[in-house]
């Protein structure tokens, strides 16, 4: 991928071993890539908690450190209902540990020792894999918002439209004129930015 490609987000990076956590930061910084490091588990979730939702990026981190393992990292990612993707940097002794990341849902791991590009390349796939996943979220907010904004009797009549059903058919259920109909339906398309009774149905089956 081009370093100038990647989508929007950053790289929070975590190793114990300043060393370590230099050498990372400078390769990724030298992608493009907008690197966070930190050096222990509690100073990452500290950034974490401090940061405003939703927070865009993905987590780079060793799995086996003090006082706070990789592993307990992730769990506390998970408590806080955070879903970005994961990635792990592990030894050879430590691959039964990452599996089972894996099985928790971790994006990726990555043993050590690990080409640089590859692991370049993975972040990236990783970063846009969190790029869809906050457009998916922020289509499901707008959606929320344009059906929170209807009032009872609307949300009564798009169910009825998105059935399929004709004016007369709404206004005898609903004991209400055709006119009356035609207003309410005039106003859940505008309010749900919709042309036509296909659509709205697509907008109520939609994830």
């Amino acid at each position: 991928m081009n370093a100038n490609a990647h989508p929007p987000g950053v790289v929070y990076l975590l190793d114990d071993e300043a060393p370590v956590l230099d050498a990372l930061g400078f390769m990724l910084s030298s992608r493009g890539l907008d690197v966070r490091p930190h050096a222990s588990g509690p100073e990452l979730l500290a950034t974490v908690d401090a940061t405003p939702r939703p927070l865009t990026g993905v987590f780079l981190l060793d799995i086996r450190m003090e006082p706070m393992s990789g592993l307990r990292v992730h769990e506390e990612l998970m408590a806080r209902r955070l879903r970005n993707p994961v990635l792990f940097l592990s030894g050879h002794g430590d691959i039964p540990m990452a599996v089972e990341a894996l099985k928790r849902g971790a994006f990726d791991f990555l043993e050590k020792p690990y080409s640089d590009n590859a692991l370049a390349d993975r972040v990236e796939q990783a970063l846009a894999v969190d790029a869809a996943m906050q457009q998916h979220d922020t289509r499901q907010g707008e959606r929320q918002a344009r059906l929170g904004s209807l009032t009872e009797r609307e949300r009564e009549v798009m169910q009825r439209v998105a059935a399929g059903k004709l004016n007369k058919v709404i206004a005898d259920e609903l004991h209400v004129s055709v006119r009356t109909v035609e207003v309410h339906r005039a106003r859940v398309y505008a309010k749900l930015g919709v042309r036509s009774a296909a659509e709205v149905a697509t907008l109520l089956a939609g994830p």
